[in-house]
């Protein structure tokens, strides 16, 4: 179970001068024309006060010059765990390309203002479940969980304003580093990462592979 990766190499020279910028051209590379299913996809990793990690997969929503931007239940697992530490890491594996995008950072929560926004985009069942699900709350049965969405679906019917739930809300991750893997032949990969310098500015280095 071993590929041999064949894509052209990633070079210092054709680095953007910021990683978020760099980030814009790999990720509409990876949305173009289906060539990876899902490319907001990104594992999340976190971990609580006493080190203990945990990692999933989330869609980013939005990415800016501040950072990376998913949403959750604040009363999640995830949530609790950058209420403790706000150190996090996210991945971005992009199998088709042998690409990989590995962030790490802090995470700080979204304005409500922002929040409010981007809830009113979600398509109306999505706005539902996220008043029906508890996040990482166990609970008895699926049919908990279907009663309670159903039970919303009959007070907000398609068509009513959802009100955001209090206890949602979305993450910012602030990129700290930011490592651009490109796969290369004989395991001999690229592997660029910029680092956030004091002054606001970035440092790429070479890491081997």
């Amino acid at each position: 179970m071993r590929k041999q990766y064949r894509a052209d190499g990633l070079d210092e020279s054709e680095l953007a001068a910021d990683p978020m910028e760099q980030f814009g051209r790999w990720f509409l590379q990876a949305a173009q024309e289906g060539a990876v299913f899902e490319p907001n996809a990104m594992v999340v990793s976190t971990a609580d006060a006493a080190g203990r990690p945990t990692s999933r997969t989330v869609l980013m929503k939005a990415y800016d010059a501040e950072g990376f931007v998913f949403y959750t239940n604040y009363d999640s697992r995830k949530a609790r765990d950058l209420a403790e530490n706000p150190y996090v890491s996210l991945l971005f594996p992009w199998h088709a390309l042998a690409r990989q995008v590995i962030v790490t950072g802090t995470a700080r929560r979204t304005g409500r203002d922002e929040t409010a926004a981007y809830f009113r985009t979600r398509p109306h069942g999505s706005q539902l479940g996220a008043w029906a699900s508890a996040q990482s709350s166990v609970i008895s049965s699926r049919a908990e969980l279907d009663a309670a969405y159903e039970e919303l679906h009959a007070r907000y019917p398609e068509g009513e304003q959802v009100p955001v739930p209090p206890n949602w809300g979305g993450f910012r991750v602030v990129p700290q580093s930011v490592e651009f893997w490109q796969g290369r032949w004989n395991r001999l990969h690229d592997r660029l990462r910029y680092v956030a310098e004091p002054d606001g500015s970035w440092r790429v280095e070479r890491l081997s592979p």
